[in-house]
């Protein structure tokens, strides 16, 4: 399949990258680049361009009310919705369509290339590039959590450009599928939603989707990934370029596209396999990690229970506002201020992934 994005590469873009990619052995990189920061600058327009003005139109009293850093909080979530929701899309449509990826076998599945799972891998890498700047920028707002789950995803859809793992992109970019109902929920807390019914009915395709396709889903692919990386460790890829004719017409005819980058010195470094296998390990613990969290957070919402425990908590925490000045100069009256959802994120929420 080829690469079905609408922007054909930029010369001076693919010429500028082609020396790093020459270095660092990623042939495919200049074929790609301009979607790399063509979506990091989409992103990037979304959440300093597009987020403040439409928040500030379609909720002018919540977000006007919120601190810098927390508008900010929220623009990163605008982002997070807008492309999780067209990245799950783009890679359902490629996994239905591109037949070559999905007659691919194992060698093609850790050496191959189609254009349209190259395209997600870009498309992927792009938004990790953006997520990296911001969580580095503001690490004091988004933590180490964050900036590691960016790193190791920005690390693990870079290693595609080699190709390598090529066909996997897809498939783990399918984790996002729990991304939307992610941070739609955390909408329904800032707009004073929090109990609802629709932020019930929410929380549970979050569960759902999270548990599936984060944990059930990932870890399975993860589990083939690895598999199929030590397959390829002890054996060394199929180069029809070497072969004689009566050879190559034993391999699949989609070998001669899915396979035309690799050469006599293909191989997987031992050094790349354990970096992919520990990036990917990574980010399946995050997913762990944030599940047990959510499922805390999403309970505390509904609990009666911890609803009243918020409550006082809240009461106690609230700051004291001035209602007048006595004459005599004595100290100033203050009562307590109600608190609202604006004052502060909830504690121990996943982030926007």
């Amino acid at each position: 399949m080829r690469d079905p994005f609408p922007i054909p590469p930029i010369p001076a873009l693919s010429k500028a990258v082609q020396p790093w990619a020459d270095h660092f052995g990623l042939p495919t990189l200049p074929l790609h680049i301009h979607e790399v920061v063509l979506m990091a600058v989409f992103y990037h327009f979304i959440g300093s361009v597009v987020s403040p003005i439409l928040s500030s139109r379609l909720f002018p009293t919540q977000y006007s009310a919120l601190s810098r850093s927390r508008k900010l909080n929220w623009d990163v979530h605008v982002v997070s919705l807008v492309q999780s929701t067209t990245i799950n899309a783009l890679a359902l449509w490629v996994m239905f369509v591109d037949d070559e990826r999905r007659n691919m076998d194992w060698q093609e599945r850790i050496w191959g290339y189609t254009g349209g799972a190259a395209m997600i891998q870009a498309l992927a890498a792009g938004y990790f590039l953006w997520d990296l700047i911001m969580t580095a920028s503001h690490i004091n707002i988004f933590g180490l959590g964050m900036l590691a789950h960016a790193i190791s995803a920005l690390l693990v859809y870079s290693f595609g450009f080699r190709p390598f793992v090529n066909y996997y992109s897809c498939n783990f970019i399918l984790w996002e599928l729990s991304s939307p109902f992610l941070n739609i929920h955390w909408f329904f807390d800032k707009l004073g939603m929090t109990g609802s019914r629709a932020q019930l009915y929410n929380g549970l395709m979050l569960i759902f989707t999270f548990f599936s396709c984060r944990l059930v889903w990932g870890t399975y692919q993860s589990f083939l990934v690895a598999r199929d990386l030590w397959t390829g460790l002890h054996s060394v890829p199929t180069v029809l370029a070497t072969l004689p004719p009566e050879e190559t017409a034993t391999f699949p005819s989609q070998y001669a596209n899915t396979m035309k980058y690799v050469s006599g010195s293909t191989s997987i470094p031992v050094w790349l396999a354990g970096i992919y296998i520990g990036a990917n390990l990574t980010l399946n613990s995050l997913n762990f990690y944030w599940f047990f969290k959510m499922i805390d957070a999403v309970r505390k919402r509904f609990d009666p229970k911890e609803k009243e425990v918020r409550v006082k908590e809240k009461a106690v925490q609230d700051q004291a506002i001035t209602t007048g000045i006595q004459l005599d100069g004595t100290e100033l009256k203050t009562r307590l201020r109600r608190g609202t959802l604006l004052d502060g994120e909830e504690e121990d929420e996943p982030p926007p992934i």
